[in-house]
């Protein structure tokens, strides 16, 4: 049987969601109980593989038991052996060609700023800002990286591809906070947060919106600033 869940994390307790050699990562630790479930080896395959110290409201993981065991009941006992950090909202069968990563349609990433005084209990969870962004100019900015581009300046490692397309980015302000949301089809290590580097760039007048143009074309420009990873969450997969 294939099993689909969707689940939500806090990444400031993994060393990122990919199965790693001696550190506590996100896949490892539903392995680890997929495997007492199961009694027997079980991968899981996610949606997308976020870094350390990156939260998800909604990653999903698709996986294959050798028992037939109720979605309801299968939620029940995988919460409280992966519980407290990881939550699994949702759990449902699916058919045995889904698959959690190739069959997605869209992704939105949520970054988000804190502009307040210095927090400890937020540390984890938002990026420290020490001054007001102007975000005319980072929404002016933003409007570049829409469409379809090769986004090679802005990922990180080596692909064969670097194309992809983002639908959308939108900003949400609210007090002390700004959230920067970006929705596409799909998100390359490091893409959305050097995407928010660049922009905090431009707007801090440390870099021009030329740059961003020029880096989108191919052209050699000296690399954007890498936004934190604590602030970035993968909020949403559709399928």
């Amino acid at each position: 049987m294939r099993y689909l869940i969707r689940i939500s994390y806090d990444g400031s307790k993994f060393y990122g969601f990919q199965r790693l050699k001696d550190v506590k990562t996100v896949q490892k630790s539903l392995e680890d109980a997929l495997t007492k479930i199961d009694r027997g080896p079980v991968v899981v395959k996610g949606a997308g593989r976020t870094d350390r110290g990156v939260h998800a409201s909604d990653q999903c993981v698709h996986f294959d038991l050798t028992h037939n065991i109720p979605t309801k009941g299968l939620k029940e006992i995988l919460n409280k052996l992966v519980g407290p950090y990881i939550y699994v909202k949702e759990c449902e069968e699916v058919s045995l060609d889904f698959h959690a990563r190739f069959s997605v349609k869209q992704k939105t990433y949520r970054y988000r700023i804190y502009f307040g005084p210095f927090c400890p209990q937020l540390y984890d969870y938002v990026f420290f800002c020490p001054s007001k962004l102007d975000t005319s100019l980072m929404k002016e900015a933003s409007k570049l990286f829409l469409g379809v581009h090769d986004f090679q300046r802005f990922v990180s490692g080596e692909r064969e591809n670097n194309t992809s397309v983002i639908y959308d980015i939108s900003f949400h302000e609210e007090e002390e906070f700004l959230d920067i949301i970006f929705v596409g089809k799909s998100f390359y290590r490091y893409m959305v947060r050097n995407i928010v580097g660049a922009l905090i760039d431009v707007s801090l007048k440390k870099r021009k919106i030329s740059e961003i143009e020029a880096s989108l074309k191919g052209e050699e420009v000296k690399q954007f600033s890498t936004a934190e990873s604590q602030g970035l969450y993968l909020e949403k997969i559709e399928y």
